[in-house]
């Protein structure tokens, strides 16, 4: 049911994005909430069929919460986090416990959001919890019709949230994330109730391929060259947050991952290009056994095919779940001899990605284009994740990423307002862990914001002293976007037509027309004012430097009193990002 309910998801996501209510092209909801839920998906789908119902919920959390992207994303992952929380101790679910789950699920996503707002996801799981409730204790058996009855309320509630968000009525819409989380729950049921459902979540796994074009794509240059597998004798069982930066490594150095793990062991098979880190990783958690390492690319046509007598290929399966002899066990200090004729040095601990000296304070920043990013590597952030509108990053993005920070605080910029909950979940996953290592969140919203927040960065105070002055700065930083509308509509009272160019600020729309230098210009007026002394603006891919400085001439005489400075952002999407401060 739950691997049906991501495949309607996914099936239904463009659909989705199309139903965001800004008119222009962030419309990623659809997007961001399908990568979250397909995150899971593929963890529970490599399960095996008899799988317990605590593992079953470990992976479908484990997974969502690594996966999360955008606000809609990490509050569906901490509603799966709440339903599985509901029902884990169970082998059996009837509409008692699974009601009880629903409202688990409702309780942990309000916590999650500062200030939950009525009118989105949140609203449309809060209903379909009471009816829920309503239902189990009218004493609800048959959970066919309890599940169709759930669903039609919560088509209900979402048909309402216009009337809860003005934004969304003006736009002629209902919420995005409600939306898709109806999709999740109607494909479940149409599971349940036999209907014809296509529950495969990988559609490339699916489609079946004629050996000879395995063995031609064999031929070409293979990304990751060995095949480790091993089984880690684990030293105590493994908690989700270890589960999940186990997994996180090994995606980070490879793929083709296939991990499960119980109380007592946890099975591996990573394709890299390094084993020895895969393998020194796992011996942080236990002592190894059964381990195989093959090279792909010396020995991957004999080693997967064979030439039989009428000159076909015949596939020599290799058993992923045990090896077919017995080899021996490795600990820390052991040299483990490679296929190539290589050894490898196990030691107990990883070697830093990239050593650099500690520091007490380092940072993160999030921003999408190639000139932005120089700007925030100028300003001493240690590492920028690609990212922003339509590309949201993960909460498993930035826990890595602050992971690879070589400081005791790691100060996250999220510089978008739909990354910062997946930033404040990668805080909350460092703080589950043993490090000593303490991501702190800057909420920025706009690219502006997160330049002022490094400026005003002081290495020698506390990381508490830069916090307060980091926030006090982006306080006053005053932002707008220059882009364009994809459809027609209606925001903040301003109709737009399909084609326009638009300036969004800090709190709606404030310009439009058909001229990129009028919008802009129309915008900045909006935003600055006699206080304002300086004028940023960010150019994009879209713009040339000669367009960008014919701007800044006309801005430049339009505000005599302020100085004008014209970059290179390179941005996706926003043609100009500009502050006033």
């Amino acid at each position: 049911m739950f691997l049906a309910g991501a495949s309607n998801l996914n099936a239904k996501k463009e659909w989705i994005n199309e139903l965001n209510v800004f008119p222009v092209p962030d419309g990623d909801t659809g997007t961001n909430m399908t990568m979250t839920i397909m995150s899971a998906a593929k963890d529970v789908q490599a399960l095996p069929d008899d799988v317990d119902m605590a593992t079953l919920c470990k992976n479908i959390y484990s997974g969502a919460m690594r996966g999360a992207r955008g606000n809609s994303g990490v509050i569906l992952s901490q509603l799966l986090r709440g339903f599985t929380k509901g029902c884990r101790d169970y082998s059996e679910l009837d509409a008692t416990i699974i009601a009880a789950s629903f409202e688990k699920a409702v309780e942990t996503a309000y916590k999650a959001v500062m200030k939950p707002k009525e009118g989105t996801i949140l609203t449309v799981a809060k209903g379909a919890s009471e009816k829920a409730s309503e239902l189990a204790k009218e004493g609800a058996t048959d959970l066919g019709p309890f599940f169709e009855e759930i669903i039609k309320y919560a088509d209900e509630v979402l048909a309402k949230t216009p009337e809860m968000l003005p934004v969304l009525k003006q736009a002629g819409v209902v919420d995005s994330g409600g939306q898709g989380l109806v999709q999740v729950l109607k494909g479940a049921a149409d599971f349940y109730m036999g209907r014809d459902v296509d529950y495969k979540v990988d559609e490339a796994a699916a489609t079946p391929v004629s050996k000879k074009q395995v063995a031609a794509e064999l031929e070409t240059d293979i990304k990751f060259g060995y095949c480790t597998e091993f089984i880690v004798l684990l030293s105590k069982p493994l908690n989700i947050k270890q589960e999940m930066d186990f997994k996180a490594f090994l995606e980070s150095i490879g793929d083709s991952i296939v991990m499960v793990a119980d109380d007592e062991i946890c099975k591996v098979h990573v394709h890299s290009n390094d084993p020895g880190l895969a393998i020194q990783r796992a011996l942080m958690y236990g002592q190894l056994s059964n381990m195989k390492i093959d090279n792909m690319r010396m020995e991957h046509r004999e080693k997967l095919f064979h030439e039989n007598e009428s000159g076909e290929y015949a596939e020599i399966e290799t058993e992923i779940n045990g090896a077919a002899e017995a080899t021996p066990t490795y600990n820390a200090g052991d040299n483990i001899p490679l296929k190539d004729g290589t050894v490898s040095s196990v030691s107990s601990e990883q070697e830093p990605e990239v050593p650099t000296e500690h520091k007490e304070m380092g940072f993160v920043a999030v921003c999408a284009g190639d000139g932005l990013a120089e700007i925030f590597r100028g300003l001493g952030v240690d590492y920028v994740i690609e990212g922003g509108q339509t590309m949201n990053p993960s909460t498993a993005d930035i826990y890595d990423a602050a992971c690879k920070v070589n400081a005791d605080t790691v100060f996250v910029l999220p510089n978008n307002k739909n990354i910062i909950l997946a930033a404040n979940q990668a805080k909350v996953m460092m703080e589950d862990n043993e490090s000593d290592k303490k991501i702190v969140v800057i909420p920025t919203k706009t690219v502006p914001q997160g330049i002022t927040a490094a400026i005003n960065f002081i290495p020698d105070i506390p990381a508490e002293d830069n916090e307060a002055a980091m926030n006090e700065a982006i306080s006053a930083v005053k932002t707008g976007e220059v882009t364009y509308a994809v459809r027609d509509t209606m925001i903040d009272d301003v109709t737009i037509k399909q084609g326009d160019y638009m300036g969004i600020g800090d709190s709606g729309i404030l310009g439009v027309g058909s001229s990129i230098d009028d919008v802009t210009a129309m915008m900045i007026e909006k935003i600055a004012d006699d206080s304002t002394e300086l004028i940023s603006l960010y150019y994009g891919s879209d713009i040339s430097e000669d367009e960008a400085n014919v701007l800044s001439d006309r801005i430049s005489e339009k505000f005599s009193k302020c100085d004008v400075e014209v970059q290179y952002g390179g941005q996706p999407i926003y043609y100009y990002i500009v502050s006033a401060e």
